[in-house]
Parts: structure tokens; sequence; C-alpha cells
């Protein structure tokens, strides 16, 4: 499936983004990739790195010219990774969804299920993606990095 294919089964709608909105999504990332490492508990750690992997999944949606519909927007933006960078992006996107499941409980279930380790796992996951976006982004569409 393509990009085109997922917006025609409504699970994407079509987004013309901006040189504006790639600097505050980064800027958002750059703050949750700080935040992560706070003196906090490894669940809000493993939240906030999650956050900022979920906004470079965004990003680069949005910079392919779209953004995730309305139902299931998590899953579908961390889906995405495979159909813009890569296919072999699909493990990372698996993790992202391991993630985002973790994230979930932690959030809404119950406090204490996410381990130091786990936190720093993803935070580094994130820090590399930011690199890999970056990358991408100065490959494919240059314009949107203009600082």
């Amino acid at each position: 499936m393509t990009l085109e294919d997922w917006r025609r089964n409504g699970w994407l709608q079509t987004h013309r983004t901006s040189r504006e909105e790639v600097r505050g999504l980064l800027g958002i990332v750059r703050r949750d990739l700080e935040d992560a490492g706070g003196a906090i508990s490894p669940d809000w750690r493993f939240g906030i790195a999650y956050n900022a992997a979920l906004k470079l999944c965004t990003l680069l949606l949005a910079a392919s010219g779209y953004r995730p519909a309305h139902t299931a927007h998590h899953y579908r933006a961390l889906a995405s990774l495979p159909l813009i960078l890569g296919p072999e992006r699909r493990e990372d996107a698996d993790y992202l969804e391991t993630c985002r499941r973790k994230r979930n409980e932690a959030d809404y279930i119950v406090a204490g299920g996410v381990t130091e380790v786990d936190a720093e796992e993803l935070r580094d996951f994130a820090r590399g993606l930011m690199k890999d976006a970056r990358a991408w982004l100065t490959e494919n569409h240059p314009e949107l990095l203009g600082e």
C-alpha cells in the first residue's frame, strides 16, 4: 500500500505543511527529548519520549502531504514510517506500536509498568529517528528546513 491508498481508504487526509509547522514540530521533539531525561518516573519519561517519536512520524507524514484522520491517528502516524523512510523501517514501526500500547497502559490502566531501560531505550530511539528524519527532509524537502 501507499500513502495515497491510505488516503483513499479514509485513514489519511491531504495536508500542506509549512516551514513554520516543521520548525514547531522539531521544537517540540527537542523539548521532549530533553524532558524525557528528567528526574521523573520512568512512566512519564517513556510517555514524553513516545510523544517525541510520534511528532517525528507526524512531521514526516506532513512533509509527505498528509495527516492522519481522527480515528487511530497515533497508530496511522507510527505505521506510516516504512511507507515514507522505506520498508527497512518496518521493525521500527512495529517497535513504536509496542511503545504506543505500553504508553496507553501507563497512562490509562496502571502505573509502574515502564522500566528505566524502557524509557531510555525509547529516548535513544527517538534521538536516532530525529537524525534520520532531518536527513530525509534535507534530501526530499529542504525547503521545509530553512532555519
